[in-house]
């Protein structure tokens, strides 16, 4: 279908645009900004007056509860890529289990899904997954997902076999030993509420293992969801030593400390924990800093799933409607141009992935695009969230910025 989106404010942070400008969709791509290609007639013209129009938000790390349900809320949240975690149940060892999953989102015909592939087999830590079956089955990367991988020779075996035929590898750092049985941040909350700490080195020992091996084998590798200043500061020096790394941050984490727990919320149980104001402010500076990717860290949850103590509660929360608006929060709060709130969540996702065609709105490009309502206030409350899960500690706040239209590929998935 050809598309015409009319007189909107245009931020494309790849292409370094933000001015007025009409944007032309035709064959499922990009074909025109600023005027319309030859013989270009318009089956279907979007008013955006008053709005941004940027390209599709690609969300690094949601998990899926219910497809159908967690797909209508990325579209409702601008979210027109999202990359899901293997260790699903049953977990993506298999490529029939992702030829599956793929299937199913493309009927839905909303939000493009990109699988992460399991790196070992029922991600036990110990047997390679079938890395290229899965690869072909169409995983992007492969990743443990929150297992961990306790034989660092298993891991050195899975980084070389990577390397070689060129894959990405996806890895949380947390040190199992140093993080077993702990519930929040290793800090003085924690101290006084009486929970097992996770200390900062569980994210930095891992972190170090992961660099190691990375720069021995050359593999390129994705940490995700960093939580502390400094593990943001060790990706930054092995980057400027030459290593293929890549990083992430939940949305979450520029915004909450251990402070938010108060008095044992669950809704601020995290995997890793909310850190310090120290890490939160480090977090904040170094993704305004660049090449840091944000996600939302979906974990759709039951009820029952946070109505428990503390430490019994499951970590996760909520996050795809709540990525854009946060993410422009912080942009507000630390002083940043549109192109640059919008970079974390676009070209720096894009690059990231290896997909030049998505993150961006330049002539040629996939035509995803997300069409928002920048001064648009609204409450973060169970109704107004699409997703099935109603769990966050955003609960009650008010929010700056709505999704209007979401068009993937080509289609309107949202209006």
């Amino acid at each position: 279908m050809n598309i015409a989106i009319r007189n909107g404010r245009l931020v494309d942070p790849k292409n370094r645009i933000d001015q007025q400008a009409d944007v032309f969709i035709a064959a499922d791509k990009i074909a025109g900004i600023g005027r319309a290609p030859a013989n270009f007639t318009a089956e279907r013209e979007i008013d955006a007056e008053g709005r941004i129009v940027c390209p599709g938000l690609i969300d690094l790390s949601a998990r899926p509860g219910n497809l159908e349900t967690d797909l209508h809320a990325a579209v409702a949240g601008g979210v027109t890529t999202l990359v899901c975690p293997p260790d699903l149940d049953p977990p993506l060892d298999e490529p029939e289990l992702v030829e599956r999953l793929v299937l199913q989102a493309a009927d839905l015909g909303l939000t493009r899904l990109l699988p992460l592939g399991a790196l070992t087999q029922n991600l036990d830590g110990e047997r390679l997954a079938e890395m290229a079956g899965l690869h072909a089955a169409g995983c992007v990367a492969f990743s443990q997902g929150k297992r961990p991988v306790l034989d660092t020779q298993a891991l050195l075996r899975a980084f070389e076999y990577a390397a070689t035929f060129g894959f990405s590898i996806w890895m949380q750092p947390q040190d199992f030993y140093l993080s077993r049985n702990g519930f929040a941040h290793d800090g003085e909350v924690a101290s006084r509420l009486g929970l097992t700490g996770i200390p900062v080195s569980a994210e930095t020992v891992a972190i170090a293992t992961y660099l190691t091996l990375a720069a021995d084998t050359g593999v390129r590798l994705h940490l995700r969801r960093i939580s502390s200043a400094i593990g943001l500061d060790m990706v930054a020096r092995a980057q400027t030593e030459g290593i293929a790394v890549s990083c992430d941050i939940g949305i979450h984490h520029l915004h909450l400390s251990e402070h938010d727990i108060g008095f044992f919320d669950t809704n601020a149980r995290f995997d890793p924990p909310l850190r310090s104001l120290a890490d939160r402010d480090g977090l904040r500076r170094g993704v305004a800093a660049g090449h840091v990717a944000l996600c939302s860290d979906h974990t759709p949850l039951g009820y029952d799933d946070k109505l428990l103590p503390f430490g019994e509660a499951k970590p996760g929360a909520t996050g795809l409607e709540l990525l854009l608006p946060l993410t422009l929060q912080w942009g507000r709060e630390t002083g940043l141009s549109l192109t640059q709130t919008l970079a974390p969540l676009t070209c720096v996702s894009a690059a990231i992935l290896g997909r030049h065609d998505l993150g961006h709105l330049g002539i040629g490009a996939e035509a995803d695009v997300c069409i928002f309502a920048p001064d648009e206030i609204w409450k973060v409350t169970p109704e107004n969230l699409v997703s099935g899960s109603k769990h966050s500690p955003f609960l009650g706040r008010e929010l700056t910025g709505k999704t209007k239209t979401s068009i993937v590929g080509g289609r309107v998935v949202y209006f």
